[in-house]
């Protein structure tokens, strides 16, 4: 009806809000938005404008009217059925200002080649207009959303090679000594990446363990003093003690088992092959 202004929201008719925590972007996906109708943005957002692909206007928080210069292009057809304003002329993307969350995980390789995972944390936001702008112009949007996942997509190689770049040079046992210099690489190369889309890099945790659990077993065994070949044998000694095997203190202080003494099979490898002292 043409006496009615449509007002144009991210809140549903029930309330709730469309751009959550995982909403980077979200298209109005309304296709009558006219000249007159009511823009809100809410105080987390930013509101873009655009008419016949062109950007006219970006909003921060309030209510806004849409207006646009006269353009007489549908005459007496145009008042007739839209009572002046003419349908598809405009489009609302609205941009969720708020800190929002970027998580990536993925799997590297020490000097070792042995197979280490990883999970970086990223807290990300756009702080500016320009960065709103920035954002429209340059990440694709499919259907009516941009969600984290999507920009996870983008900024997973960025961080798998920052990562690399140091844990392939590092030895698997002195990776986590490293930590401080991977955390710096992926802020600096991922904070100039994101730049080009508007989003500014708040703060960057990050984790790398080994995949493999017998390798954490060893390296925490490692971490206690012990050589690398003491390290398996108490490894390889908790395995049979879990199984119930009655020679694992044997094979964790590297001493042979004798079948028939087991008490005295220890003593028995220093004192002499009958288990005597003498």
């Amino acid at each position: 009806m043409a006496g009615i202004r449509q007002v144009i929201s991210t809140l549903t008719q029930d309330g709730q809000e469309l751009l959550g925590p995982n909403v980077l972007a979200y298209h109005y996906p309304d296709n009558s938005i006219m000249n007159g109708s009511l823009l809100t943005v809410e105080s987390n957002h930013f509101a873009v404008l655009k008419s016949r692909g062109a950007i006219m206007d970006v909003f921060e928080t309030g209510q806004y009217t849409i207006k646009t210069p006269d353009r007489p292009i549908i005459g007496t057809f145009q008042q007739a059925f839209f009572g002046g304003n003419s349908p598809w002329q405009y489009e609302v993307i609205y941009i969720n200002r708020a800190k929002l969350i970027l998580e990536v995980a993925g799997v590297a390789f020490s000097r070792e080649m042995a197979e280490m995972g990883y999970h970086v944390s990223c807290y990300v936001h756009v702080d500016t207009k320009e960065d709103a702008l920035k954002l429209v112009q340059h990440m694709p949007m499919a259907g009516h959303h941009v969600t984290m996942q999507e920009v996870n997509a983008y900024a997973g190689p960025v961080i798998e090679q920052s990562i690399n770049k140091i844990v392939q040079l590092t030895q698997l046992e002195r990776v986590n000594e490293k930590m401080p210099d991977i955390i710096e690489l992926v802020k600096d190369h991922l904070q100039e990446f994101l730049a080009v889309y508007g989003l500014m890099l708040n703060d960057v945790k990050a984790l790398v363990f080994p995949k493999d659990e017998r390798m954490k077993e060893l390296i925490s065994l490692r971490a206690f003093g012990l050589s690398e070949l003491d390290a398996v044998r108490y490894y390889t000694a908790m395995l049979m003690a879990q199984r119930g095997i009655v020679s694992a203190p044997n094979m964790a202080v590297g001493k042979p088992y004798y079948v028939g003494n087991p008490l005295m099979s220890m003593d028995a490898a220093e004192g002499g092959s009958n288990g005597s002292t003498k």
